[in-house]
């Protein structure tokens, strides 16, 4: 659903809600930066990826994937910060502090940079994902702030990078994703000494040969929603399960094993009873 203008007029029969109701993006945030929250959509897809991110060459503890999460990338301005939809960092503990789960990530106390990011566009922040808005449209850089009694930078007349500038020029993430659920294209930027270049993807997939992943299109049901997901696969193409998945295919591996035993059992006991003997006899002599 893309924005439309407010307030919606009356038709008689009325339109369904899907047309009237606003979105989070048809009504104003208390953040410039950020038209609305995440929507369901943005929920499900990073959970998805966050379930099968799974780098063959990292072991567990140290591979760290987050979504809607604060990426702060300037110590000289630590109130900037980007939030991507979702980011995966590789060679970092899972844990902050081999302990506890991050509150946000924090680039120059983390020491090592996402290596993947991606945006899932929404109507209000395509221009932004894709680095096309003119720097005078940025938003302000935020106030000054004091907490555990320790003040926090004063404001600065200087306005933020775009969150282009930032994945490309100052964190040089690797890999940049966008994929839009509208169109469902999936476009690929990948660092190319100082600037993104934009990959072809004849197959709407991307191996990252870094990670021993793949990234691409899986059209299927998810959380019982069926659409074109991004979704990553390994070496030999197979799309990576979820426990989930995992435990279901051990279980019907489980049964299909058991009905393969019983077939044999069974084929066991014609043959017997053709050669004229009687398992069923020799089953109870024996019990």
């Amino acid at each position: 659903m893309f924005p439309i203008k407010y307030p919606i007029p009356q038709s008689d029969p009325p339109k369904s809600p899907r047309e009237t109701l606003p979105t989070m993006y048809d009504l104003p945030s208390e953040n410039p930066e950020e038209p609305g929250l995440p929507d369901e959509f943005h929920d499900w897809q990073a959970q998805l990826l966050s379930l099968t991110f799974c780098p063959p060459h990292y072991p567990v503890e140290e591979v760290f994937c987050a979504s809607d999460m604060n990426l702060y990338y300037d110590v000289r301005h630590a109130l900037w910060y980007k939030r991507p939809d979702w980011f995966g960092v590789v060679g970092v503990p899972r844990l902050y502090d081999q302990a506890d789960m991050r509150l946000s990530y924090v680039v120059w106390q983390e020491g090592i940079n996402p290596f993947v990011v991606v945006e899932l566009l929404s109507p209000g922040t395509e221009k932004e994902d894709l680095g096309e808005l003119a720097a005078d449209t940025l938003p302000p850089a935020p106030s000054s702030l004091e907490g555990d009694g320790q003040t926090i930078e004063p404001p600065s007349k200087e306005k933020p990078p775009r969150k282009w500038e930032v994945y490309e020029q100052i964190l040089r993430i690797p890999y940049y994703i966008v994929f839009s659920r509208y169109t469902n294209q999936l476009r690929v930027f990948k660092l190319e000494g100082a600037r993104y270049q934009e990959l072809e993807l004849p197959e709407s997939r991307v191996w990252m040969r870094e990670l021993g992943l793949g990234l691409g299109l899986w059209q299927s049901e998810f959380q019982g929603i069926e659409r074109l997901w991004l979704r990553w696969y390994d070496a030999e193409g197979n799309w990576i399960l979820t426990e989930a998945e995992q435990e279901r295919q051990r279980a019907e591996e489980a049964e299909s094993r058991a009905e393969e035993a019983e077939t044999r059992l069974e084929s066991v006991l014609q043959r017997l009873r053709e050669s004229g003997i009687d398992p069923d006899r020799f089953l109870e002599g024996q019990s």
